[in-house]
């Protein structure tokens, strides 16, 4: 009888830690938006390196959270869903982009506000954005010199 009562709380305590370690995964996660926060959305013509639960900073002090992520099939580019905190009002011509850590570290998304005085409203669009640029991309500019001193596509030289 003893050895019962053991096993029961000691299983009851295992399901317990599991419960808040999965509570803690989905309020992590960013698929919840919290209560007290507002959605705008953004579209980018890349999101690389962003996810779902991506943080939103502003300043650099998180103030939000990208929520979703979708393809617009009309205009190609992702749709961001972002979760912004409510103390957090954003000017209609505030600007949005992708900005890395560092050269290793991962990508966030920050905001910069505008000068504006009307405030975008809950589920309003920013519409100054700019998307991801691809590390590889900027290397391989460098290391082949851009465009510059390029033969022109004709084969002709030029003076």
């Amino acid at each position: 009888m003893a050895y019962e009562r053991a096993e029961i709380l000691a299983g009851a305590a295992i399901l317990a830690v599991a419960a808040g370690f999965a509570l803690y995964a989905v309020r992590g996660s960013g698929m919840v938006s919290a209560p007290d926060s507002y959605p705008l959305i953004a579209s980018f013509r890349s999101v690389e390196g962003v996810t779902v639960g991506t943080d939103v900073r502003l300043a650099g002090v998180k103030v939000g959270t990208v929520t979703g992520l979708v393809l617009n099939p009309q205009t190609y580019f992702a749709d961001a869903t972002i979760s912004m905190r409510k103390d957090v009002a954003l000017p209609t011509d505030s600007t949005i982009l992708i900005s890395s850590e560092g050269l290793l570290g991962g990508n966030f998304v920050e905001v910069q506000p505008g000068g504006a005085e009307e405030m975008l409203e809950p589920g309003g669009e920013i519409e100054d954005t700019q998307g991801a640029v691809s590390l590889i991309t900027l290397l391989m500019k460098f290391a082949g010199g851009g465009a510059e001193g390029a033969a022109p596509a004709d084969g002709t030289a030029t003076p």
